[in-house]
């Protein structure tokens, strides 16, 4: 992973194994969190929290590291509520001072009218790959989307450590 180098002493990482469930959470969090060292702290921090909080037999990573992420470096949406779709992408297209062109007026209720939730992970993942960000999209266990942004470049990693939790990723230009 290219992220290796970031357990070091200095965040009191140096007992964590590298193949363990929290260090792979603590490198999908800096994934997530690109230039932002801080926010990953803070994640990390927050799902170790909730983490020691649950039963060891029902642990299940992904489930605390979203609520760990939620609307700060990733999102979890109802798939029938396609305006907080679009809000949670443009908050965390926002953290990159990037702003999506959803070619139209999402303030114009029509604009939603011939809109679905893949249509709008297709156009915001064009507009992020623009910059050299991808929008991911990973399974979730109900009837939602969940999803979160990454460096471009980071995507062979991400999908290795997202793999390594179990989690089902795919690309936000190929949700369906």
């Amino acid at each position: 992973m290219s992220h290796d180098d970031d357990f070091d002493d200095g965040h009191g990482f140096d007992d964590l194994d590298e193949d363990s469930v929290e260090a792979r959470v603590w490198q999908l969090l800096l994934l997530i969190n690109p230039g932002d060292e801080d926010s990953a702290l803070q994640q990390f921090a927050d799902y170790r929290d909730a983490a020691a909080a649950t039963d060891p037999q029902r642990l299940v990573p992904i489930a605390l590291v979203a609520q760990a992420i939620d609307w700060r470096a990733g999102f979890i949406v109802e798939a029938h509520d396609m305006r907080a779709l679009m809000q949670a992408i443009d908050e965390l297209a926002a953290r990159f001072n990037l702003a999506i062109d959803w070619n139209g007026d999402p303030d114009d209720d029509e604009f939603f009218d011939d809109m679905d939730p893949p249509e709008l992970f297709s156009i915001a993942y064009d507009r992020l790959a623009e910059f050299g960000y991808t929008l991911w999209a990973w399974e979730t266990d109900g009837d939602s989307y969940a999803g979160w942004i990454s460096l471009t470049r980071d995507g062979e990693a991400l999908r290795e450590v997202a793999g390594a939790l179990h989690v089902n990723l795919r690309l936000g230009s190929d949700v369906g």
